[in-house]
């Protein structure tokens, strides 16, 4: 595929398989009771914020706003993207354990083994070490039995898919001393080999954004939702 074909198989991708599954998603079973998991003090205090008082609305929009906002359209972004590279070609599967996707690096035509994250603070400090220790266990096996011929410590990288190096936190600045975190559009310019493919990515999913219907998703889903919590056993308003 050009340049243009990939970019519009990833819009397409991203439209089916994120935006318009979260869409449903978010109409089906996060507007459940039955979904959520509730701290019953915490969501008082939420809906008392959200509404002024302690309402089956208050409540609903206590537990659906963060779930459609924040944690599934999060959830479903990262383990989408592993899927899309492999389903379009653009990457393998890896077999190691730890690693999501193998290619061959259109910059210095070597395969890379890949981590891939979503942007350039999705890591916490206790994850730097066993990442790298992960990197290094392999990479001395694969020595040791003499598999992998050549392999180095920047054939190990972690792939940040958005976001400047810039901006990299502290936690990916030392993984970096050992194994090169590639973060934005040189990632997807080792991955694609088109230099400026990252930003006519983000052009086109805008432009795609813009024509997905959400008009009525946070009132649909939000009043459902708040008729299961107001026949709920579970409330006492």
């Amino acid at each position: 595929m050009n340049e243009e074909q990939l970019i519009q198989s990833i819009v397409d991708y991203f439209e089916i398989n994120i935006f318009k599954k979260h869409v449903k998603a978010s109409l089906a079973a996060n507007a459940k009771l039955k979904s959520y998991n509730i701290n019953p003090i915490v969501v008082k205090y939420l809906s008392r914020v959200l509404e002024g008082n302690y309402s089956p609305e208050g409540v609903a929009k206590a537990l659906f706003y963060p779930r459609v906002l924040g944690t599934s359209i999060n959830t479903s972004f990262g383990t989408r993207i592993q899927k899309m590279f492999v389903k379009l070609g653009i990457a393998k599967g890896s077999m190691i354990k730890g690693m999501d996707i193998e290619f061959i690096d259109k910059i210095d035509n070597r395969e890379k083994w890949c981590q891939l994250k979503a942007g350039p603070n999705t890591i916490n400090s206790e994850d730097v070490t066993p990442l790298i220790k992960k990197f290094t266990d392999t990479i001395n096996l694969a020595r040791t039995n003499h598999a992998m011929r050549g392999i180095n410590n920047n054939d190990f990288i972690v792939g940040v898919l958005y976001g400047e190096p810039d901006e990299l936190s502290m936690h990916y600045r030392k993984i970096n001393e050992q194994h090169p975190v590639i973060i934005g559009n040189e990632f997807w310019h080792r991955l694609t080999g088109f230099p400026n493919f990252y930003s006519g990515l983000v052009v086109e999913l805008h432009t795609s954004i813009n024509s997905i219907d959400t008009k009525n998703l946070i009132t649909e889903g939000c009043n459902k939702l708040a008729e299961e919590v107001r026949t709920s056993p579970h409330f006492n308003f």
